[in-house]
């Protein structure tokens, strides 16, 4: 299948004191979930002639070390070549070559072409369901502005810029921001990322909004930037009880009531913005790295994906601490 074959025993390795390049925390992601789906899904991306590839589900591996650690390509290529615990992580022997950032970032890319990084989301998010990890009482939705890779264009060029086209503008209070718009869906009380989609900035936030309700959750929280009567009447016909903050209007007025309501939703649904804060501060995407929607949507799944790795691992962790613990 033009693959190269890594992780095979070296008189090197044998070498190694006990431990060596041992990471606690990677060794227990990779017994999180079933990989073979996730190779079975990365299989057209393996090359079927010419020179032999490296294995796609080591270079999506390497990805998710990416997002963990922060890492560009060159930065990736250099922490695979000296780091023992990558290399065990992602598959590599200690004799195996590691890929270099032209490599990673073509293998990025074709993820991105062929919707690969959404559909590899989906199937660790059917896995954390299956283990029961995702509780389903209910989903926070809301939305973050990520500035764009490129410069915003001068006024003399309008809105549009012809380096990112993609991009839009809005305003967030007082400034304007260029760029784009994550919209997220995050299981309440498992702050898990149910589902996520990537517009641009100028896309109001309810326009993606019923995509998001996932229809298994009992309840659905949203900010008053989405009341709707159609919305909320959706919502009882599913059968979800409706979480949506209510907004007042110059010719009508909340009433007591809907100011008591927004109150009590208020803590509620602003657990949402865990989410953003965990994207922005720890995985250090406060600005894309790449143009467009397509390549910025498949790094949006990528970070998504990550982020539930690293949350399951902790909610299983927590789990197993609670049997442990005695009576």
């Amino acid at each position: 299948m033009g693959q190269r074959r890594i992780g095979q025993a070296s008189l090197a390795e044998a070498l190694l004191p006990a431990g060596a390049g041992s990471n606690r925390w990677l060794d227990r992601i990779l017994g999180l979930i079933d990989w073979s789906s996730m190779e079975r899904l990365l299989a057209p991306l393996r090359a079927p002639t010419g020179r032999p590839g490296y294995p796609p589900l080591a270079l999506f591996r390497a990805l998710l070390l990416a997002q963990w650690y922060q890492l560009s390509d060159p930065g990736l290529e250099e922490a695979l070549a000296d780091r023992l615990s990558f290399r065990r992580f992602c598959g590599f022997g200690l004799d195996d070559g590691t890929p270099d950032e032209t490599t990673l970032c073509w293998f990025r890319a074709a993820l991105a072409e062929r919707g690969l990084a959404e559909a590899l989301f989906a199937e660790l998010n059917r896995q954390l369901d299956a283990k029961g990890l995702v509780l389903k009482a209910g989903t926070l939705i809301g939305a973050t502005l990520v500035e764009a890779a490129v410069v915003r264009p001068p006024r003399s060029e309008g809105e549009v810029s012809t380096k990112d086209p993609e991009a839009g503008f809005t305003r967030r209070g007082q400034r304007s921001i260029f760029g784009f718009k994550a919209h997220v869906a995050v299981d309440l009380g498992s702050d898990l990322i149910r589902d996520a989609v990537l517009t641009g900035a100028d896309v109001g936030d309810s326009l993606a909004a019923d995509g998001l309700v996932q229809g298994d959750e009992a309840a659905v929280f949203m900010d008053k930037a989405y009341d709707s009567a159609a919305r909320r009447e959706t919502l009882a016909e599913a059968g979800i009880v409706d979480g949506i903050m209510h907004r007042g209007h110059a010719r009508r007025p909340l009433t007591a009531w809907q100011r008591w309501m927004n109150t009590a939703l208020a803590p509620i649904r602003g657990q949402v913005e865990r989410a953003f804060g965990t994207l922005k501060r720890s995985y250090g995407w406060r600005r894309v790295r790449y143009r467009g929607l397509i390549r910025n949507g498949a790094h949006l799944h990528l970070l998504c994906t990550a982020m539930n790795l690293r949350r399951a691992e902790r909610l299983i962790a927590r789990r197993e601490r609670c049997v442990q613990r005695p009576a």
